[in-house]
C-alpha cells in the first residue's frame, strides 16, 4: 500500500528544487532589473524555509543533532564554493593579470589589508564590553577579506557592464580572490598568541616565543607558500594535460568546459589532506591554468561555469539562512542588540573605506574619486568571513585545561560566534540593497523633477495625425507569440495604410544618378508613391549603415516598403 516518505532527503531535494526552479522564473527581473543580489535572495529564502519559521530544512538533524557536526558541515560546504569561485576568479582574469598588476595587487593586499585588519579589530574592541585587543584581532581577521562571492554581484550583470570600468572590475575580482587566501596570517597571528600567552598561557608551553615561531613556520611556510606552489604546480600542469588532450583530439566538449571546476575540487581535496591554504591554492591554479588566455577565451561565451557558480551561490546562501545563529544576536552575555547594530554600521563605513581613498591615486584601476569610494565601500563580508569564522572555532576547541575548553577561548568562541554572523547578514543585506537603493534614490528626485517642471510650462498638445506607438522588442516578441484568438482579434481591423519612401538621395545632376529614378516633382500617388534609392559608391563608406543594406552599389535599387509613421 502506498505510504509518503517525508523523510529530510525528500523535503530538502524539493525544498532546495522548488526555490531555484521559481527564482529561475524571474531571475533577471530580480537580478537585471531590481539588481537584487541572488545571495541576499536566497538568504531570505533559506531564513524562510528554516526552523525559525517552515521548518523545512533542519540543519541540527542532518547533523545528528551535534552542533560540532553541524560546524563542520558549514565549514566544508563554504571550502566547496570558495574552492569553486576562486578557481573560476582565476580563469577569469586576461593572461598573466597578477604579474602585469602586481603593483597595485601589493598595495591592496598589504598596506590595504593591514589597515583593514587593525581598523576592524579597533572597532570590535571599543564596541564589544569587557573584550581583550588580542581576541578582538582574531575576529578583525575573519572579516578582512573581501568576499568573492559577493564580489560577484557588482562585477557581473548589466548593472557591472554599464557603470563599472573593465579595469576596475578585474582589480576587484583578483583582489577579493587573493585576498581571502592570505586571511591566514592575520588570523593565526592572533590565535597563536592567544593559545600560548592568554590567561597566563594556562595548559599550554613555551610563551609568545613559541607563538611567533609557529606563526612563521607553519602559517607563511607550510599554509602559504606551499600552497602558493602547489597551486601553481597543479594548474600549470593541468593546462599542459589539457593541451595535449585537445591536440589530439581525446577530450570531449563537456568535459572540456567542466574542466576547472574538476580542478577545483581535486585541489580543495588534497591541499585539505595536507592540512595547506586550499583557498589560495584555488586561486594560484586558477590563474596558471589559464596563463597563455587559451582556456579562457575558449569558454568566454560558454554559460556552464556561471550556471554551476549560480547553483552554489544559492544553495550556500540558502543554508547560511537555515544555519545563522538568529536567536543569538537578541539574547546573549556578551554584547547587546544597538551595540551589535552600531558595530555593523561602523564596520561597514569604516573598515575598508578611508584606506582604498586614500590609497586610490597609486592604483591606475581607479581613476576617479567616486570610483575610489565605490571600491571601499563594496568589500562585502560573506562566505570567506564564515569559512574563517569556523576555522577559528575548531582552532579555539583545543584550547584546553583538563580536558575543558579554557576560559578565555570559550568566551571569544561566544563572542566571535555572534560578531561574526551578524557582521556577515549585515553586508549581505546591505550590499545587495545598495545598487537598486542607489538607483531609486537617483531616479526618484529626476522624476519629480520633471514632473514639475512639466506641470509650471504650459505646452499646448501635440498634434497627431494617426496614433504612432513604437514597438519595442520585448513587445515584438510577446506579439508573435499571442494566442491564436488574440491574433485573429487583431487581425480582423483594417490594414494600415502603406507609403513607398521614395526620391533619389543623390541630386539629378550628380553623374552617378539613376536614368529610371522618379524626379521628386512628378510624384502624384494616390495610394502610394513608388520612388527607387541609389547610394553612390563613393558617398558609402565601407561598413557604414547604408553599406550594410545595399552591399553592392552597382546593383539595381529595389523598392522598399515602409509602414506609415508619424
Amino acid at each position: 500500500m502506498p505510504t509518503l516518505a517525508v523523510t529530510n532527503f525528500n523535503i530538502v531535494c524539493a525544498t532546495l528544487g522548488g526555490f531555484i526552479t521559481l527564482f529561475g522564473l524571474v531571475s533577471y527581473l530580480f537580478k537585471e532589473r531590481l539588481f537584487l543580489s541572488e545571495a541576499l535572495i536566497s538568504l531570505l529564502a533559506g531564513v524562510t524555509f528554516s526552523p525559525h519559521a517552515a521548518n523545512f530544512i533542519k540543519p541540527l538533524d542532518y547533523a545528528e543533532g551535534s552542533q560540532s557536526n553541524l560546524a563542520s558541515i558549514t565549514l566544508y560546504f563554504s571550502r566547496l564554493v570558495l574552492g569553486v569561485q576562486l578557481v573560476l576568479a582565476g580563469v577569469q582574469l586576461p593572461s598573466k593579470y597578477l604579474l602585469r598588476e602586481w603593483k597595485s595587487l601589493a598595495l591592496l593586499l598589504g598596506p590595504g589589508m593591514t589597515i583593514m585588519w587593525l581598523s576592524s579589530s579597533l572597532l570590535i574592541w571599543a564596541l564589544v564590553p569587557d573584550f581583550s585587543f588580542l581576541s578582538a584581532l582574531a575576529i578583525g581577521a575573519c572579516v578582512t577579506p573581501t568576499d568573492p562571492v559577493l564580489s560577484n554581484s557588482i562585477v557581473k550583470g548589466k548593472f557591472a557592464d554599464k557603470n563599472i570600468p573593465k579595469d576596475l572590475q578585474k582589480i576587484i575580482i583578483a583582489e577579493s580572490g587573493a585576498n581571502d587566501g592570505l586571511g591566514y596570517p592575520f588570523l593565526f597571528i592572533a590565535l597563536y598568541l592567544i593559545k600560548y600567552t592568554g590567561n597566563g598561557g594556562a595548559g599550554q608551553v613555551g610563551g609568545a616565543r613559541v607563538a611567533i615561531g609557529l606563526w612563521f613556520g607553519e602559517t607563511w611556510g607550510y599554509t602559504i607558500l606551499l600552497s602558493l606552489l602547489y597551486g601553481a604546480l597543479v594548474g600549470w600542469i593541468a593546462k599542459e594535460l589539457l593541451h595535449w588532450a585537445e591536440d589530439r583530439r581525446f577530450v570531449d566538449r563537456e568535459s572540456f568546459l567542466v574542466f576547472a571546476i574538476t580542478l577545483a575540487l581535486f585541489i580543495v581535496g588534497t591541499c585539505g589532506m595536507i592540512g595547506s591554504d586550499d583557498v589560495l591554492a584555488c586561486f594560484i591554479a586558477g590563474n596558471v591554468f589559464t596563463i597563455d588566455d587559451w582556456f579562457r577565451l575558449e569558454t568566454l561565451d560558454d554559460s556552464l561555469q556561471p550556471t554551476i557558480d549560480m547553483l552554489l551561490n544559492l544553495s550556500v546562501f540558502m543554508w547560511f539562512g537555515a544555519v545563522c545563529p538568529w536567536a543569538m544576536f537578541l539574547h546573549n552575555d556578551v554584547i547587546p542588540l544597538y551595540r551589535l547594530v552600531i558595530l555593523g554600521i561602523v564596520i561597514l563605513l569604516f573598515r575598508r573605506l578611508p584606506v582604498v581613498y586614500a590609497m586610490h591615486w597609486k592604483i591606475p584601476q581607479i581613476e576617479e574619486k567616486q570610483q575610489a569610494l565605490f571600491v571601499g565601500f563594496f568589500g562585502p563580508i560573506g562566505v570567506s568571513a564564515v569559512f574563517y569564522l569556523y576555522i577559528s572555532l575548531e582552532f579555539l576547541s583545543e584550547i584546553t585545561v583538563n580536558g575543558i575548553v579554557r576560559e578565555d577561548a570559550a568566551k571569544l568562541q561566544i563572542v566571535m560566534t555572534v560578531v561574526v554572523w551578524f557582521l556577515a547578514i549585515c553586508s549581505i543585506v546591505v550590499h545587495g540593497l545598495s545598487v537598486p537603493l542607489g538607483k531609486l534614490g537617483y531616479h526618484i528626485p529626476r522624476t519629480i523633477s520633471s514632473a514639475i517642471e512639466s506641470r509650471e510650462v504650459d505646452e499646448p498638445e501635440p498634434f497627431h495625425i494617426r496614433e504612432h506607438v513604437q514597438q519595442t522588442e520585448e513587445q515584438i516578441l510577446r506579439q508573435r507569440h499571442r494566442r491564436p484568438t488574440e491574433q485573429r482579434g487583431r487581425d480582423e481591423t483594417p490594414p494600415r495604410p502603406v507609403f513607398r519612401i521614395g526620391g533619389s538621395v543623390i541630386n539629378p545632376g550628380y553623374e552617378g544618378h539613376s536614368d529610371d529614378a522618379v524626379p521628386p516633382g512628378d510624384v502624384t500617388p494616390e495610394d502610394g508613391v513608388q520612388l527607387r534609392i541609389r547610394i553612390a559608391p563613393e558617398a558609402t563608406p565601407k561598413h557604414s549603415r547604408a553599406g550594410d543594406i545595399i552591399q553592392n552599389p552597382k546593383q539595381k535599387p529595389q523598392p522598399i516598403d515602409v509602414p506609415k509613421a508619424l
